[in-house]
């Protein structure tokens, strides 16, 4: 085998090799709609269909939560928390006492919008950072 031939068939190997992780990081990409990292939800606005199922996924080293504003509710709609509190003071209580309803890295949370509308919602203990996000549902 002469020198090119064995450089072309190492590079043809490196390409196939890069694309290959590529495609993991792809296909990770599909396990949540919604990532968190250090102090933001990415993305901070989503779009869904009534009835349809939003997962979000602690992409970072840092424990986060999922909690609706109960204020940033549509009409009839129902309260949602990671933990799976009943209500926002609930939700605020347990985690300044226990850090109960956190999300770990890896860990992911999943609530399904049976209501149209606007929901606002926030990480807790990153809320001062303005860690927000919102869903509109349609």
């Amino acid at each position: 085998m002469d020198r090119r031939a064995y450089l072309r068939g190492i590079a043809g190997v490196s390409v196939l090799a890069a694309s290959g992780c590529l495609g993991v990081g792809a296909d990770e990409s599909t396990e949540y709609d919604i990532g968190m990292s250090t102090q933001a939800f990415r993305p901070e606005q989503y779009e869904v269909g009534v009835g349809d199922t939003v997962v979000w996924r602690n992409t970072s080293s840092h424990a986060h939560s999922v909690t609706a504003y109960e204020s940033g509710l549509p009409e009839s709609a129902s309260f949602f928390a990671s933990g799976g509190f009943e209500d926002e003071q609930s939700a605020r209580d347990a985690w300044a006492s226990q850090t109960d309803g956190a999300l770990h890295q890896g860990d992911s949370y999943s609530h399904t919008f049976e209501v149209a509308g606007e929901y606002q919602y926030f990480c807790i203990p990153h809320e001062r950072s303005q860690m927000v996000g919102t869903i509109v549902v349609g």
